[in-house]
């Protein structure tokens, strides 16, 4: 009988592994090399069907909470960085053109931009650095700082 449910567990193990690829979750993935830790002891010993489930729901255990949050830590997806326009608020710009309250123009990471000044009452002077706010549309909404 010890072959047999060797066999089974074996197959049982297999499959769950399989299935994995289509979850990316680790979780089939741990019961599935729990599956095989019983598929060896099963094979190495004559123990009877309820201690392979035992077997089964301890190394379950210890994969599923021992080495699954691991696995998910190592293999987790960064966060998006922010590209496009997204990814200017918070850069420096030069100013190039006077920049008021209507219209400006500066450039931001080698780019001209159209831009006016966060701040109505303040006028940013050709060579100036400020930093880019917002983009509003196609015009960036700038502001000198401190």
């Amino acid at each position: 009988m010890g072959a047999v449910a060797a066999l089974i567990w074996l197959i049982v193990g297999v499959a769950l592994a399989a299935g994995e690829a289509l979850t990316g979750d680790f979780a089939l993935l741990m019961l599935g090399g729990a599956a095989l830790v019983t598929a060896g002891v099963s094979a190495a010993t004559d123990f009877p069907v309820w201690a392979d489930a035992i077997v089964f729901g301890a190394a379950s255990l210890l994969l599923l909470l021992g080495v699954r949050p691991a696995l998910r830590r190592r293999y987790a997806t960064p966060p998006a960085l922010p590209t496009g326009i997204e990814a200017l608020p918070g850069k420096p710009a030069v100013v190039l053109e006077q920049v008021d309250e209507r219209s400006g123009r500066v450039k931001i990471d080698g780019d001209i931009w159209t831009a006016r000044a966060l701040d109505a009452t303040e006028v940013y002077e050709p060579g100036t650095t400020v930093t880019v706010m917002q983009i509003d549309g196609a015009t960036a909404v700038v502001w000198r700082g401190v």
